[in-house]
């Protein structure tokens, strides 16, 4: 069922938004090349939130074991922070959500480490722009199918692949709600779009193949072929004047 949130509701949507935007930009600055490690960057995230006066959405959510994903180059998505330190040239997904008030926000951006390749850079381009493309057509009147095939058209176009295994979805006082917003499929298919509606737009997009693989420890995800893949996402709700991004400062 697809829950349809009171402007009570989204206030405190958009209070969570406001904490995982300023926290997402903090945790990114803090990056120094060859001495910051994925352990850093999840423990200065959990404080950030803590002293905001909010939870990690993610910490404990199916014994998840961190407060942040954090997947770097072929890592896909649910990267489990770890030692491993950033080096000059990777690029890395910070995956955010924040629980306050009984209502979670979820958001993630892919970061380039110092100087990338001029093909990473594409690739980030390419894939923050289709969450864009995808965000304007979040509309009252269009449906969810419109949204999948804006996002896949523009990634499709440019050369890269829609992961396909993994989706979208409605978000509230549920991490995970309906419906589903795969980042592929066709105009006018799905779930009407109706004012109050929130959901996570989110396409993953790999420089190879679409194919991917869950690692032995049940959550990392990452490319079949090894090569690189982006991730970005807002938490949006429709307004009768159309989308508004949830997760900004």
């Amino acid at each position: 069922m697809i829950v349809l949130k009171k402007e009570s509701e989204i206030a405190k949507m958009r209070e969570a938004g406001r904490i995982l935007a300023r926290t997402l930009r903090t945790v990114s600055e803090s990056i120094v090349p060859g001495k910051t490690t994925l352990l850093d960057l999840d423990m200065l995230a959990e404080r950030l939130i803590l002293e905001s006066g909010a939870v990690p959405s993610f910490k404990g959510y199916r014994d998840y074991p961190a407060a942040t994903c954090i997947s770097v180059n072929e890592v896909v998505i649910h990267g489990i922070p770890t030692e491993r330190v950033l080096q000059e040239g990777d690029i890395i997904d910070l995956d955010f959500g924040v629980y306050k008030d009984g209502f979670h926000a979820d958001s993630a951006w892919t970061f380039p480490i110092g100087t990338i390749s001029p093909a990473a850079q594409r690739l980030l381009n390419v894939t923050r722009e289709s969450l864009f493309q995808g965000i304007a057509k979040f509309r009252v009147g269009n449906k969810i199918g419109d949204v999948s095939a804006a996002i896949q058209k523009y990634v499709e176009k440019n050369g890269y692949s829609i992961v396909r295994d993994l989706v979208g979805h409605g978000i509230g006082r549920d991490l995970h709600e309906e419906p589903s917003v795969p980042n592929f499929g066709k105009p006018g298919r799905g779930a009407p779009i109706k004012e109050g509606m929130t959901v996570c737009i989110e396409p993953m997009v790999n420089e190879g193949t679409a194919k991917v693989v869950t690692l032995d420890d049940g959550w990392t995800v990452v490319t079949a072929d090894g090569k690189l893949s982006a991730h970005f996402e807002h938490t949006v709700v429709v307004t009768k004047d159309g989308p508004e991004l949830l997760t900004v400062e």
